[in-house]
């Protein structure tokens, strides 16, 4: 990080208005050399550490709320689309173990909270994203301004209420322990739990669902046979590390689709930037863009690299100080003095009890990119 700024470059030279954000600049948005930054990445550390009692029984009950609703769509429909229940599941999730806000405490955000995160995210990144229709209609159209926060404020505001409302426990922790004040506590954890969690996991798990569901290869009866005979009678934290094929599949979708595929940074000063077999002269205040869809596809690194290799991870292990989809090697570890993921260990350990409690509920599932077309229940 002595090379690089990460102030305020998320998404690049382009950042949404703060007014999405309560007019406050959330941790993402800060570098580590402004004295706010460790405060609010301690305060991410300490909730996902203080979540790990709750986390494996929040994520199976609403897991099981999730297929209980694809299971009675395709009761009555040839295909259940899988995107919407599981947001519904995400957000609920995340709002217990990351905000410790129940949703069923307030009716309107239980019902369409996930709607109002998805409304909230879209208008902040859309000026960024490329949607695939007709050039040049989407520069001109969606690309050439910023969107106004007050057509999503209504929803911001309703979520604002419920996170200080039914999550005073986090924030009194962010206030007495952090030194944030109620705002600054509220703010951050709902771009904590809105944009990094509810966002990512959004993109990840539909890619992770999709490939296991549309397999012909045989994957999901070894992913069955793993999932029940490891990790004990009941699933916990430490399942994990007996589940090395469920891992390395959640690293192999990571390094083919990482959910973030875009890291910035502005350079601090001149240095030379080398590869394998080239360097290049970057001059300070630059800014860099990472690819890592490319990086993590490296020839050099990663045999037969444009290929899928659910197993490639169990395999060689070695391979993960490569697997850079959290601003960071996987091997590394996120603190204050750095801007890897704070939650990149939660995000693989929740991927791979996901896959697991997914394989002790049904012996197959069928489906595509957005739905699900057939289950079978565990017999």
């Amino acid at each position: 990080m002595d090379l690089m700024d990460k102030k305020n470059i998320l998404i690049g030279d382009f950042m949404p208005s703060v007014a999405f954000t309560g007019n406050i600049r959330v941790g993402v948005y800060q570098d580590i050399s402004e004295p706010q930054h460790a405060k609010l990445k301690n305060f991410a550390i300490d909730i996902l550490k203080r979540s790990s009692g709750i986390w494996v029984s929040e994520l199976t009950s609403n897991m099981d709320v999730m297929w209980d609703n694809i299971e009675s769509t395709l009761s009555g429909s040839s295909s259940a689309g899988y995107i919407f229940p599981l947001q519904r599941f995400l957000f609920s999730f995340f709002s217990k173990t990351i905000a410790g806000a129940d949703p069923s405490r307030d009716a309107k955000i239980a019902e369409s909270g996930y709607a109002m995160l998805d409304r909230w995210l879209a208008l902040q990144v859309l000026p960024t994203l490329s949607i695939g229709i007709l050039q040049p209609l989407e520069e001109i159209f969606l690309h050439s301004f910023a969107y106004p926060y007050f057509l999503v404020s209504g929803d911001y505001n309703q979520l604002y209420q419920f996170i200080k409302k039914e999550g005073k426990d986090v924030i009194k922790r962010g206030e007495t322990e952090f030194g944030l004040n109620e705002d600054e506590a509220i703010h951050n954890l709902l771009f904590i739990m809105g944009f990094n969690a509810f966002g990512g996991f959004t993109i990840f798990l539909s890619g992770l669902i999709s490939k296991i569901a549309s397999d012909q290869t045989g994957l999901q009866e070894k992913l069955k046979k793993e999932a029940r005979e490891n990790g004990g009678s009941t699933l916990s934290l430490a399942s994990v590390k007996e589940m090395h094929l469920i891992q390395s599949l959640v690293y192999e979708t990571l390094r083919m689709s990482p959910p973030v595929p875009l890291q910035f940074g502005r350079a601090r000063k001149d240095f030379r930037l080398t590869s394998h077999d080239s360097a290049f002269d970057i001059k300070k205040g630059e800014l860099l863009c990472g690819y890592q869809t490319l990086v993590m596809r490296d020839p050099v690194v990663f045999d037969e690299p444009e290929s899928f290799k659910p197993d490639r991870f169990a395999e060689d292990p070695q391979l993960l100080d490569y697997l850079y989809w959290s601003n960071g090697p996987q091997t590394g570890t996120p603190s204050e003095s750095n801007k890897q993921c704070a939650g990149k260990d939660f995000i693989t350990i929740t991927a791979t009890l996901f896959v697991a409690h997914l394989f002790r509920r049904y012996d197959s599932i069928t489906g595509n990119s957005s739905s699900i077309t057939a289950v079978q229940r565990a017999k």
